[in-house]
């Protein structure tokens, strides 16, 4: 099942399209604004994004921005009001994968989201994963450094894959408990800082900074 990020902060909008989405299969949540849109985004447990530009917060051009800059290949859908020539091309160019105008039929918006499903479904799964000398292999689940083979457990796994797939980016604790535990720990807990140990120990204290009153970063 597919899962689409709705980021839209016109509730009218949002509630249509999402039912939309959700009567043909998909599974769907809105952000109202843009920093949750790109905090969620970040996480990777979406297959697409539906983007409007108009974003109270960080508008959707900044959204798309630090996506692309973070590495993040989500498929973007820019859904605006905005139709000129200008907007659009600085859209397309700033890694938005499609751009719709507002108004919209709803078939036209779901014949474009399936399409840029299928066409991301054929790119090359990405099976091992770099920052230096260190490497993930997803296939066999082995960590490796230098010429060490690193054993981790399943948790830790997760947290360094979310670190290696955006690498120079700053993680808040929030983005981490969300990928790697799904928010079923209190935000207030240390269960971040517990793990982000145990991988220092295991890989070299090197390979995770901790930016203070942000979260973490692999250099």
């Amino acid at each position: 099942m597919n899962r689409v990020l709705i980021a839209e902060d016109e509730e009218r909008i949002a509630s249509f399209v999402e039912k939309g989405l959700r009567a043909n299969g998909f599974t769907t949540t809105v952000a109202a604004d843009g920093d949750t849109a790109l905090g969620l985004a970040l996480t990777g447990g979406f297959d697409l994004m539906v983007l409007d530009i108009g974003l109270p917060g960080r508008d959707g051009f900044t959204v798309l921005r630090e996506l692309r800059e973070a590495r993040v290949t989500l498929p973007v859908l820019v859904l605006t009001a905005r139709d000129s020539v200008r907007d659009t091309v600085a859209g397309l160019e700033g890694g938005a994968d499609d751009w719709m105008t507002k108004p919209f039929r709803f078939e036209e918006l779901l014949a474009r989201i399936r399409l840029r499903l299928r066409t991301a479904a054929r790119a090359p799964e990405v099976t091992l994963l770099r920052s230096g000398d260190l490497s993930l292999d997803l296939r066999t689940r082995r960590a490796r450094s230098g010429d060490r083979t690193v054993d981790l457990t399943a948790r830790e796994f997760v947290l360094l894959e979310l670190f290696l797939r955006h690498p120079g980016q700053v993680l808040s604790r929030e983005q981490i408990l969300s990928h790697v535990w799904g928010y079923d720990f209190d935000p207030g807990s240390n269960i971040v800082d517990v793990y982000v140990r145990a991988l220092r120990k295991k890989l070299g204290a090197q390979r995770l900074e901790t930016v203070r009153g942000m979260g973490y970063r692999m250099p």
